[in-house]
């Protein structure tokens, strides 16, 4: 996974979407589309009211990135300009050659749209064809069936379940779904992306 260590930021552009270094400067943006319960029901993050505690969690996951963990992007939604969500690259495996995809949400009016499916495609491609990762993994909470069932449309394989994962902010013991896409089965997920994408 050399190309983490080398050059500078990332920036995965695509049609639909646009992924850019998460910075401070991206907070209104994002408050604007992320004060709302349901995007925050099922994360750790705890309750997201206004734009200081969107704030507080932009630091947050930058604090992680400066540990070198994880590598948070915006997306910018590219007919509009506007702030769309965020996701991101996170525990980094250097030595196993592995990341995951999480910490993703976006504003109502972009889910299910190509934006996330374009999200997606650019980062699993960054992954294996730039990173080259062997294995990239998605994890969901078991009650949230909507972004299951994103990871599912990608065509990622369903491992199973790690029951009391998380403590939530709220004291809920939170069981999480994984799943996985292998580099071996990149082919053919990029080829089924590629034509959602052209649709």
């Amino acid at each position: 996974m050399a190309a983490l260590n080398s050059g500078g930021p990332i920036v995965l552009e695509g049609r639909f979407a646009r992924l850019e270094p998460l910075d401070k400067r991206h907070v209104p943006g994002l408050a604007a589309i992320g004060v709302d319960e349901s995007i925050w029901r099922h994360m750790p993050y705890g309750e997201i009211r206004g734009e200081g505690d969107l704030r507080h969690w932009v630091e947050g996951i930058l604090a992680l990135a400066a540990q070198g963990t994880d590598i948070p992007f915006a997306v910018i939604h590219m007919a509009s300009g506007r702030v769309a969500g965020a996701t991101r690259y996170m525990e980094l495996r250097h030595a196993h050659r592995g990341v995951e995809i999480g910490g993703t949400w976006y504003g109502a009016e972009f889910r299910r749209t190509a934006v996330n499916t374009e999200c997606k495609y650019l980062l699993l491609k960054y992954a294996f064809e730039e990173m080259g990762c062997i294995r990239v993994q998605f994890k969901t909470d078991l009650r949230n069936e909507r972004s299951q069932q994103a990871i599912e449309r990608i065509g990622a394989v369903k491992e199973g379940i790690l029951r009391n994962h998380m403590i939530l902010p709220d004291g809920t013991l939170r069981h999480s779904v994984y799943y996985s896409v292998l580099d071996s089965e990149w082919p053919s997920i990029k080829a089924r992306l590629k034509h959602k994408l052209s649709g």
